[in-house]
């Protein structure tokens, strides 16, 4: 199941929650912005913008602080994107859910020759527990805070969903609890805890469960078309050099579609990297 999309479903349905737990202060008007900022290579999973009346807050949630591009450019790309687009002000936040000793989850800024651009950063695991077990949509990010007894923590999480008056709700954020509490506890103590049929019959699962499957689908037909176009790039140029077939590799399905057009104009691997060069330039 994927962690990302269930931190987009909470955030984009309790937009305010997310705003006041992280701009404390702000009671205008909140609502999710639906905007055309997915571009390659970024990837839009676990992206969430929610707007206000004077300010855009970028949510980005990380299960790995490994990327392609790094975060930290991903971060300055995105804010200029938006800058460019709505030009108002602009806070991001990159919250982390899995405990790790990678420095990357440390780095708050982007830092380049002539640019510096700097951002938030959240480590669940070094979050006090305590505003998020008081609120019904932070309850999953509960899980992955910090504390000295995990189980206990797990436990009042629990106890927190069962007094949820709503049964859809109670469903949904209980589902929601379950698939993050997976990147932390065993999955039997988690199945202790909540009944099977509860996470089942929510709208969080079956959506969660969707777009898995959509996702699949997506990466099955992109491993068909790259292995289709190195094999065609392989006869009409000799062998690729592995940056170049890892640049290739990084390509999305649109791109490796007219990438497999223009390679019949190739006569030597020069065209080749030029054309990454521009459709992609470092």
């Amino acid at each position: 199941m994927s962690y990302d999309n269930t931190c987009k479903y909470l955030a984009e349905n309790y937009p305010g929650e997310f705003v006041r737990w992280l701009l404390p202060g702000v009671e205008s008007d909140i609502q999710v912005l639906k905007t055309e900022l997915n571009l390659e290579p970024i990837r839009a999973d676990s992206v969430i913008f929610l707007q206000t009346s004077s300010q855009i807050l970028h949510l980005e949630f990380q299960t790995s602080p490994t990327s392609t591009p790094p975060l930290d450019f991903r971060m300055l790309d995105y804010y200029t994107r938006l800058k460019r687009q709505y030009w108002c002000e602009i806070e991001q936040v990159l919250i982390f859910l899995q405990a790790t000793s990678s420095e990357i989850v440390y780095n708050t800024e982007y830092v380049d020759k002539k640019t510096r651009h700097e951002f938030r950063v959240i480590r669940l695991w070094e979050e006090d527990p305590t505003p998020l077990l008081t609120n019904v949509a932070l309850l999953p990010l509960a899980t992955l805070a910090q504390t000295d007894s995990p189980t206990d923590l797990l436990t009042q999480v629990v106890a927190a969903v069962d007094m949820i008056e709503e049964t859809d709700e109670r469903q949904n954020i209980s589902a929601c609890v379950q698939v993050l509490a997976g990147l932390r506890f065993d999955k039997n103590l988690i199945q202790q805890l909540f009944r099977e049929e509860i996470m089942q019959e929510s709208v969080i699962y079956q959506d969660i469960l969707q777009k898995g499957l959509q996702q699949g689908e997506e990466r099955g037909k992109k491993q068909e078309a790259l292995a289709l176009i190195l094999r065609q790039l392989a006869r009409r140029l000799g062998d690729i050099q592995p940056q170049i077939e890892q640049q290739i590799r990084t390509l999305s399905i649109t791109q490796l579609e007219d990438l497999a057009e223009a390679l019949l104009d190739f006569t030597s691997q020069s065209d080749l990297v030029n054309y990454l060069t521009n459709i992609s330039p470092s």
